[in-house]
Formats: C-alpha cells, sequence, structure tokens
C-alpha cells in the first residue's frame, strides 16, 4: 500500500477536495468551500492547508463565527444539501460561537462540517489561552457544547484518527434521514502532527444521495387509510426540496385531487398556479389551508416533521375522525403521532402511493371547497398588502410592494420575528425554489447571512432578505461581506421600532409592554439609527423612504444595481395580517389583570382541541 507523509490539517483538506457528488449527471465537489475566522488554534497548520489549496477549495474571511457558518447553512439549503460547506475557528469564544449556528443545522436538518480549534492533545501548555477547565474532567473542554447540537462528534487527538472519523463524518452529512451537522473537534497540536496516510485515502470519490424505497407493506397500508378518506389534504415540507419532489407532488395532488398545503420550510415547493396549491397552514398559514385543515378526515404529511407552527400544537386537526399519513425518508419524523409511517424517500413514496391508490380521486366538492377558500383569503391578502398611502405602512404593505414588482425568479429570504408570517402569506410563489426561510430555529441575524449563502448557490437569481430593524441590530456585518464578494443582495429593512412581534406575543398573554419595542425599555438617551448610512458606510448602496410608493420605485432602482442594495422604511409596529390557528405559548396560569385572565381562557380553549400524541 503506497503512502503520503501528509500533517493531520493538510490530509484533512486533501480529503475534502477528493470528494466529488453528482449533481443532474455533472459532477461537482462536494464540499463548495469554508470560511474561517483564524486564530492561534488553527491559522498556523489549518489555516495553511487552506491557504495552499484555495484553488480547489475556496476559502472565504468570515466577520463572526455564527453567521459566516449560517451562510453555509443556507447555501446547503439552497443547494438542497448536495454541496455543502466547512466552517473553522479558532478554540475558545470562536468555537462556541458556531454552536447555535450547529444548532440552526441541528434542527434543520442541514448540512455542514464544522473544524473548530480545540486545546493540546498531550496537555503539556495547559490551560491554554481560551481554554475552559473543568477541574473534574480534565478531557472536557468547551467544544463539548457541540455534541447535543451535532449529528456527529468526534475530537482528533491523534493525526491518523481522521481515517476513520473523516468519512464517518461526510456520510452522516450526505445521509437523507440522519443528515445533520458534524463536528471534529482539532486539537491544536494535532493539526501540525505527521502521518504517513495511505494514498488510496486521497484517491476521488463520487457520491450520490440515496433514495431509500418505502416497504410494500406500508404503502398497502397509506393507500388503504387514503382510500377511505373523503376530505384528505396533503402537508408538503422541506423534504420534498431535497428528494427533488416538485414535480411528483404536482401530479399526485392532480391525480388524486387532493389539495395542498405547505409548511414554512416547505414553502415554494408548489407554484400558486397549481390547481391544487392551498398555501401555508398552522400558526403562520391562511384561513384557507387552516380552515380545511380543520375539517380533514386525513393529512399526508409529506417531508415534514410537522412541527407545532405547522399543526397548530396539534390543534388544528379538529375532525374528530382524524387521521395522519406520514412521508418521511426519517423514521422519527415518520413515526409521530401514531401516524401510518411510510419510511422512504418523497419521490418514490410518492409515486408508489399513487400506483397503489390507482385511480382513486377526493370528491370533487372537497376540492371546489378548497379553491373557494382560497380565493377567499387571496381577496383578503391582496387587500391587506395592496397599495397604501397610510403614513406608517405595515409589514404586509411594504412585502407586498415588492412582491408586486418581482420577477417570477427573485427568492425571498427571512428567518425571526414577524415578517416570517407576512412574507409566507404575501409571496405566493410565482416558481418553484423561491422561498427560503428559516424557521426550524428560527435564528434572529440569518436573514442577511442566509441571504448571502443563497446568493452564492443562485448566483443568477435575485435574491431579497426581508429583515426587521431587530434582527438587524444584532448582525448585520454581512452586507460588507456580500459588497467584497460581489453577492449582490437586495435587503428590505422594515423599522418597526424593536421586536415588535413579541410585543404582539406580550399583548396578546395579557402583559404590559415591556422591553420589546424601544420605547418601552430603559432608554433614556434613544436616537433613531440611519440604517441606510450603516449599510452605505459597508459599500452597498441604500435609500431611505416614506412611503409605499417610495419603496416600489427605489425596489426597481434596487433590481439594476450591480451591488447591494438596501432599502429602509418605517412600519407599523401593531398591525400584522390576521392569524387563523391556535398556538401554545407559556401563560400564567394565575391571571393578575383582565387581559391576563381573557388569554388563559383562549389558552385552554386552545388546548382542549389538542391532540395528545394520536
Amino acid at each position: 500500500m503506497k503512502k503520503i507523509k501528509l500533517t493531520c490539517a493538510h490530509a484533512i483538506i486533501k480529503h475534502l477536495i477528493a470528494q466529488k457528488i453528482l449533481i443532474d449527471g455533472k459532477k461537482e465537489q462536494l464540499f463548495a468551500g469554508a470560511f474561517g475566522i483564524f486564530g492561534h488554534g488553527n491559522v498556523a497548520c489549518l489555516g495553511q492547508a487552506l491557504q495552499e489549496n484555495q484553488d480547489k477549495l475556496p476559502t472565504y474571511r468570515g466577520h463572526h463565527e455564527q453567521n459566516m457558518a449560517l451562510t453555509g447553512i443556507a447555501y446547503a439549503r439552497a443547494k438542497r444539501r448536495k454541496q455543502f460547506f466547512v466552517a473553522t475557528s479558532s478554540v475558545g469564544p470562536g468555537s462556541t460561537n458556531m454552536v447555535t449556528a450547529s444548532a440552526v443545522a441541528m434542527s434543520n436538518r442541514l448540512p455542514i462540517l464544522f473544524l473548530p480549534g480545540d486545546t493540546y492533545a498531550n496537555r503539556m501548555p495547559d490551560p491554554v489561552l481560551q481554554q475552559v477547565e473543568h477541574f473534574n474532567n480534565p478531557g472536557i473542554t468547551q467544544n463539548d457544547a457541540f455534541k447535543p447540537v451535532t449529528k456527529y462528534f468526534d475530537r482528533i487527538t491523534r493525526p491518523e484518527q481522521i481515517l476513520q472519523t473523516l468519512p464517518q463524518a461526510i456520510q452522516t452529512m450526505l445521509d437523507p434521514a440522519d443528515c445533520g451537522p458534524a463536528c471534529l473537534s482539532l486539537s491544536q497540536d494535532v493539526q501540525g502532527e505527521t502521518y504517513e496516510y495511505p494514498e488510496e485515502f486521497f484517491k476521488e470519490r463520487v457520491h450520490n444521495i440515496r433514495r431509500p424505497r418505502p416497504d410494500d407493506f406500508q404503502i398497502k397500508q397509506a393507500a388503504e387509510q387514503i382510500k377511505k378518506s373523503k376530505n384528505p389534504l396533503l402537508i408538503s415540507g422541506g423534504g420534498v426540496f431535497y428528494s427533488d419532489a416538485m414535480e411528483d407532488l404536482g401530479n399526485f395532488a392532480i391525480k388524486h385531487n387532493i389539495p395542498v398545503t405547505q409548511t414554512v420550510m416547505g414553502y415554494s415547493t408548489m407554484k400558486r398556479d397549481h390547481s391544487h396549491f392551498l398555501g401555508p397552514i398552522g400558526g403562520l398559514g391562511g384561513k384557507a389551508a387552516n380552515n380545511l385543515a380543520k375539517q380533514t378526515d386525513l393529512a399526508i404529511a409529506v417531508g415534514t416533521k410537522l412541527a407545532d407552527f405547522t399543526t397548530g400544537s396539534w390543534a388544528n386537526f379538529e375532525n374528530p375522525d382524524f387521521s395522519l399519513v406520514s412521508v418521511n425518508v426519517s423514521r422519527f419524523d415518520a413515526s409521530k403521532h401514531l401516524a401510518q409511517s411510510v419510511i422512504g424517500d418523497a419521490k418514490v413514496s410518492l409515486q408508489e402511493l399513487s400506483n397503489a391508490l390507482g385511480d382513486w380521486k377526493a370528491p370533487d366538492e372537497w376540492h371546489k371547497k378548497s379553491r373557494d377558500e382560497l380565493k377567499n383569503w387571496n381577496d383578503y391578502v391582496d387587500k391587506e398588502s395592496g397599495p397604501t398611502n397610510q403614513e406608517l405602512p405595515s409589514y404586509a404593505h411594504a412585502v407586498g410592494a415588492i412582491y408586486r414588482n418581482s420577477d417570477p425568479t427573485d427568492i425571498a429570504v427571512t428567518a425571526a420575528g414577524g415578517l416570517v408570517g407576512e412574507v409566507v402569506q404575501i409571496w405566493r410563489p410565482k416558481e418553484l425554489n423561491t422561498h427560503e426561510t428559516e424557521w426550524g430555529f428560527s435564528c434572529m441575524s440569518y436573514e442577511i447571512s442566509g441571504a448571502l449563502g443563497v446568493k452564492m448557490a443562485n448566483p443568477d437569481k435575485e435574491v431579497i432578505a426581508f429583515v426587521g430593524d431587530g434582527s438587524y441590530l444584532l448582525f448585520n456585518s454581512d452586507i460588507y461581506s456580500s459588497v467584497i464578494t460581489n453577492n449582490k443582495l437586495i435587503i428590505v429593512l422594515c423599522d418597526n421600532g424593536g421586536h415588535a412581534v413579541i410585543n404582539r406575543l406580550q399583548l396578546f398573554k395579557g402583559g404590559k409592554e415591556f422591553n420589546c419595542l424601544f420605547n418601552s425599555s430603559k432608554a433614556p438617551n434613544l436616537v433613531p439609527v440611519n440604517f441606510a448610512k450603516h449599510a452605505e458606510s459597508m459599500g452597498a448602496k441604500s435609500e431611505e423612504v416614506s412611503s409605499i410608493s417610495e419603496l416600489e420605485e427605489a425596489f426597481k432602482r434596487a433590481k439594476k444595481s450591480d451591488v447591494t442594495y438596501l432599502i429602509s422604511i418605517k412600519t407599523h409596529s401593531y398591525e400584522w395580517l390576521e392569524g387563523s390557528a391556535y398556538w401554545e405559548s407559556p401563560t400564567l396560569e394565575m391571571p393578575s389583570t383582565k387581559e391576563n385572565e381573557e388569554a388563559l381562557k383562549l389558552h385552554k380553549e386552545g388546548k382542549s382541541k389538542q391532540r395528545q400524541g394520536v
């Protein structure tokens, strides 16, 4: 067996470069690049290995460890988990800063490879700079914080360990059912140590993502259950994206006459002009989908983990005869709430389930009802998001202005706060793959960083980040990243004076305004932020507008710009599209105000409809 002597750091990078994947029949790099912030824990060894191979594995400089990783995670989602990034940091705060990003990837089942520096394996210089000492267990370091939020974790204390563990980390990230972040915690001294590695370890390997087919018995049972239903409803989740099953979903809906709702993470798996499109469901859903959800006797969930914002905290399905079929590549997700599981790839499973159903169709009356409900809800949304001259427009007005002037292929990105619900209602997909919200972990500051990742994955499309002033103030430096890397974004900043959607929740639960909006916080010297000037200082073009008509014209200018363009507009703190589903959130059982009493009453009403594990 031929061998080659390399440092551990160089061997890691050489192995990553050798990994390829087939995408639409074309061989591509599995690892699209690396994001890095260098410090003493990674610059001298891993940093040099990256520098020497930058033509094969490009490295991008981050401004914050969390947000550079969020960019990589958004890229992986936009690439439908077929390509992903490395994120590397020094030991200490650099590594722990990436833990939140790892939780985002874990919650959303998205791949990214974390390579944080760690303490010394030989322990001779202990305690090293930025080491967190555990008095009773010297084997614990700050990087153990990754363990609850990674699908695969290992600490590298000998250079030969990567021969076994690096391929396992890669396979975890490629696994359709077990996909998620991997972390190899690299001891600082081991990064520079050498080993004679087998040359075979660096041989090109071409991967593909497997499509596990479902069990015949599960298909038979699911088909029998569907045939008994009179009012079935499809729920399309993010797994439909990752399986490339959008066309199959649409064909299934038409053939069997079943309306299709979508989760936030599955939004734009079906276009608005599809004959069976019904829009988003659940806590951020519209009345069309939620009204049918309350009546359906069978939900067919495809590629969704059935989170609370999808199910209305499991109170959305009020029909006493309700049952659930769950099509999912993950056994864990497919088995929730005593569902009839169909464990397999969404594309293959829909095809086989359709074959088993034969010519069976849901009643036309049910389909007609879905069309009537959708028309009523669309009329409401169009009215609430249409042109206006009111002094402070709502979020809906702002999103509507952008939507009316957008091209079909423009991609909307958002994450936390009130904009998520407004965007998912108004941004009815003109094309597939045009909505990229992070709603698994709902991570503030994802908006701009995530939009950058989406743009890197879709360089020929316009990417529009919708962000509130709260998330913007939390992190905005990737405006500069987008400028210096020539990844143009359009950023629509809606300034409503703080964390307005949580203020809304605070009031809904009977509380008083406190510490959410700036004007209810301890701020004796409250000054306005000039967001446009701030973005301009980082190289972006920008403008502040004061009306919806001005916003529309500014957006047209932004579309023509060749660099990142931020548009800031002040918006209403209290106006929202109406909700139509229960969402369980903490409620005081001992009310101290009349408003608390009303909130508790509504909470109990919702809880009374909640399905308990079935």
